[in-house]
Protein backbone atom coordinates (compact mmCIF):
# COMPACT_ATOMS: atom_id res chain seq x y z
CA UNK A 1 0.00 0.00 0.00
CA UNK A 2 1.11 3.28 -0.96
CA UNK A 3 -0.12 6.16 1.33
CA UNK A 4 3.34 8.66 1.18
CA UNK A 5 2.77 11.64 -0.74
CA UNK A 6 6.23 12.36 -3.06
CA UNK A 7 6.48 15.68 -1.55
CA UNK A 8 6.86 14.15 1.63
CA UNK A 9 9.30 11.69 0.09
CA UNK A 10 11.53 14.39 -1.01
CA UNK A 11 11.26 16.40 2.29
CA UNK A 12 12.29 13.06 3.84
CA UNK A 13 15.03 12.32 1.29
CA UNK A 14 16.84 15.40 2.67
CA UNK A 15 16.69 15.35 6.05
CA UNK A 16 17.75 10.87 5.91
CA UNK A 17 20.74 12.11 3.34
CA UNK A 18 22.10 14.65 6.31
CA UNK A 19 20.91 12.12 9.17
CA UNK A 20 23.23 9.82 7.30
CA UNK A 21 26.06 11.80 6.67
CA UNK A 22 26.72 13.32 10.37
CA UNK A 23 25.23 9.14 11.77
CA UNK A 24 28.36 8.32 12.32
CA UNK A 25 29.33 11.23 14.96
CA UNK A 26 25.80 11.54 15.94
CA UNK A 27 26.20 7.89 16.86
CA UNK A 28 29.48 7.63 18.03
CA UNK A 29 30.51 5.06 15.32
CA UNK A 30 33.07 7.28 13.31
CA UNK A 31 35.98 4.94 13.66
CA UNK A 32 37.12 6.14 10.20
CA UNK A 33 36.49 2.63 8.47
CA UNK A 34 33.64 1.20 6.36
CA UNK A 35 31.45 1.58 9.23
CA UNK A 36 31.79 5.51 8.83
CA UNK A 37 31.87 6.14 5.31
CA UNK A 38 29.38 3.67 4.13
CA UNK A 39 26.60 6.02 5.48
CA UNK A 40 28.23 8.67 4.39
CA UNK A 41 28.74 7.98 0.96
CA UNK A 42 24.94 6.50 0.75
CA UNK A 43 23.90 10.08 2.90
CA UNK A 44 25.71 12.12 -0.29
CA UNK A 45 24.08 9.90 -3.24
CA UNK A 46 20.34 10.12 -1.62
CA UNK A 47 21.10 13.83 -1.68
CA UNK A 48 22.52 14.00 -5.63
CA UNK A 49 19.33 11.62 -5.98
CA UNK A 50 16.57 13.75 -4.53
CA UNK A 51 18.38 16.52 -6.60
CA UNK A 52 18.10 15.42 -9.80
CA UNK A 53 14.60 13.41 -9.20
CA UNK A 54 11.66 14.42 -11.21
CA UNK A 55 9.32 15.39 -8.66
CA UNK A 56 8.04 18.52 -6.14
CA UNK A 57 11.37 18.47 -4.40
CA UNK A 58 13.73 17.93 -7.20
CA UNK A 59 15.45 20.84 -8.35
CA UNK A 60 17.27 19.23 -11.87
CA UNK A 61 14.51 16.85 -12.37
CA UNK A 62 16.16 13.96 -14.24
CA UNK A 63 15.37 10.86 -12.98
CA UNK A 64 11.74 9.69 -12.86
CA UNK A 65 10.32 8.63 -9.64
CA UNK A 66 9.94 4.91 -10.08
CA UNK A 67 13.75 4.88 -10.77
CA UNK A 68 13.92 7.20 -7.66
CA UNK A 69 12.17 4.73 -5.77
CA UNK A 70 13.73 1.30 -7.32
CA UNK A 71 16.94 3.25 -6.12
CA UNK A 72 16.18 3.88 -2.96
CA UNK A 73 15.02 0.17 -2.72
CA UNK A 74 18.54 -0.92 -3.70
CA UNK A 75 20.32 1.98 -1.16
CA UNK A 76 18.47 -0.09 1.69
CA UNK A 77 19.32 -3.24 1.00
CA UNK A 78 23.43 -2.44 0.67
CA UNK A 79 22.94 -0.42 3.58
CA UNK A 80 20.94 -2.81 5.74
CA UNK A 81 23.19 -5.34 4.87
CA UNK A 82 26.54 -3.24 4.87
CA UNK A 83 27.69 -4.39 8.81
CA UNK A 84 28.07 -7.80 7.03
CA UNK A 85 29.06 -7.02 3.33
CA UNK A 86 31.95 -4.96 5.03
CA UNK A 87 32.94 -7.14 8.00
CA UNK A 88 31.92 -4.11 10.95
CA UNK A 89 29.18 -6.08 12.53
CA UNK A 90 30.68 -6.83 15.74
CA UNK A 91 31.70 -2.95 16.15
CA UNK A 92 28.22 -1.90 15.11
CA UNK A 93 25.02 -2.44 13.23
CA UNK A 94 22.07 -0.93 14.90
CA UNK A 95 22.15 2.68 12.94
CA UNK A 96 23.59 0.92 9.07
CA UNK A 97 20.19 -1.86 9.55
CA UNK A 98 17.26 0.44 10.60
CA UNK A 99 18.56 3.53 7.84
CA UNK A 100 18.24 0.58 5.49
CA UNK A 101 15.15 -0.72 6.88
CA UNK A 102 13.84 2.90 6.52
CA UNK A 103 14.85 3.74 3.38
CA UNK A 104 13.45 0.15 2.11
CA UNK A 105 10.18 0.61 3.46
CA UNK A 106 9.74 4.60 2.44
CA UNK A 107 10.29 3.40 -1.14
CA UNK A 108 7.40 0.36 -0.89
CA UNK A 109 4.94 3.06 0.46
CA UNK A 110 5.84 6.19 -1.66
CA UNK A 111 3.34 6.66 -4.52
CA UNK A 112 4.96 6.27 -7.79
CA UNK A 113 3.80 9.12 -9.31
CA UNK A 114 4.12 12.90 -8.35
CA UNK A 115 1.03 14.68 -7.41
CA UNK A 116 -1.68 15.44 -9.98
CA UNK A 117 -0.84 19.55 -9.47
CA UNK A 118 2.84 19.06 -10.13
CA UNK A 119 2.57 17.94 -13.16
CA UNK A 120 -0.41 19.89 -14.31
CA UNK A 121 2.38 22.75 -13.25
CA UNK A 122 5.50 21.01 -15.19
CA UNK A 123 3.29 20.44 -18.36
CA UNK A 124 1.98 24.36 -17.83
CA UNK A 125 5.63 25.33 -17.50
CA UNK A 126 6.56 23.53 -20.95
CA UNK A 127 3.80 24.81 -23.22
CA UNK A 128 5.00 28.41 -21.79
CA UNK A 129 8.70 27.95 -23.15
Amino acid sequence: MRFIPTRFHGILDYVYGILLIASPWLFNFAAGGAETWVPVVIGAIVLLQTVLTDFEMGLIKKIPMQTHLMLDFGIGVILALSPWLFGFADYVFTPHLIFGVFSILASLTTHRTPSRAYKTNVAHEETMR
